[in-house]
């Protein structure tokens, strides 16, 4: 089988990032975006769904975290869509229902080519450890974009804000994981109109 791997690099005035991804890996990590709580919740995307990551972002954090949450799910989303290349053989779908402890999570994934996020999430707090909760949502509308995936998430609910965005990054990796998964029954793509 062809290895699914790719490297983005991405170099703006904001930020330096470069993201190194494997479809196929075993849930192995290194992680230095300079936001703490986002390593960590990369790095339960990266376990969970059971793929390789290597992520490195230089942005200016001494402004805030917009900017490096963002444009790591750009180059992220960017490598998801290189990695998976022309979709022949792959399930296209793939969805989860997650629970951690009080919360619990709904996430669903189309491989369609086609960018669109749905996202129903709120959150009590401003902030998880030094990542602001906003910015959960600028992620995964950056990777759906840059994808070019259908990506729906919604929170069914839960109380603690730790538990709930947790939740959404397992979620979509587990989703993320078996719309990637080759199906033998499958042949060419997915799709009635021969491509995607």
């Amino acid at each position: 089988m062809e290895k699914r791997t790719a490297t983005i690099e991405r170099n703006t005035k904001e930020t330096k990032i470069k993201v190194t991804l494997d479809l196929d890996g075993s849930g192995k990590s290194s992680l230095n975006t300079g936001i703490g709580f986002f390593d960590h919740m990369l790095d339960g995307f990266t376990r969970h769904g059971l793929f390789d990551l290597d992520a490195v972002c230089d942005g200016d954090t001494e402004v805030d975290c917009h900017h490096s949450i963002e444009d790591t799910g750009i180059v992220l989303g960017t490598a998801i869509k290189e990695a998976v290349g022309d979709k022949k053989g792959i399930r296209r779908y793939g969805s989860c229902m997650l629970p951690m402890d009080e919360a619990l999570v709904l996430c669903a994934v189309d491989l369609s080519g086609r960018p669109y996020l749905v996202y129903d999430a709120e959150f009590k707090a401003p902030s998880c450890g030094d990542m602001d909760t906003q910015m959960a949502r600028e992620f995964f509308y950056a990777i759906s974009y840059a994808a070019g995936m259908n990506l729906h998430i919604k929170v069914l609910y839960g109380e603690n804000d730790h538990h709930i965005m947790e939740a959404m990054f397992k979620a979509f990796a587990k989703a993320l994981d078996q719309a990637v998964q080759y199906d033998p029954r499958i042949t060419d793509v997915l799709s009635t109109k021969g491509s995607l």
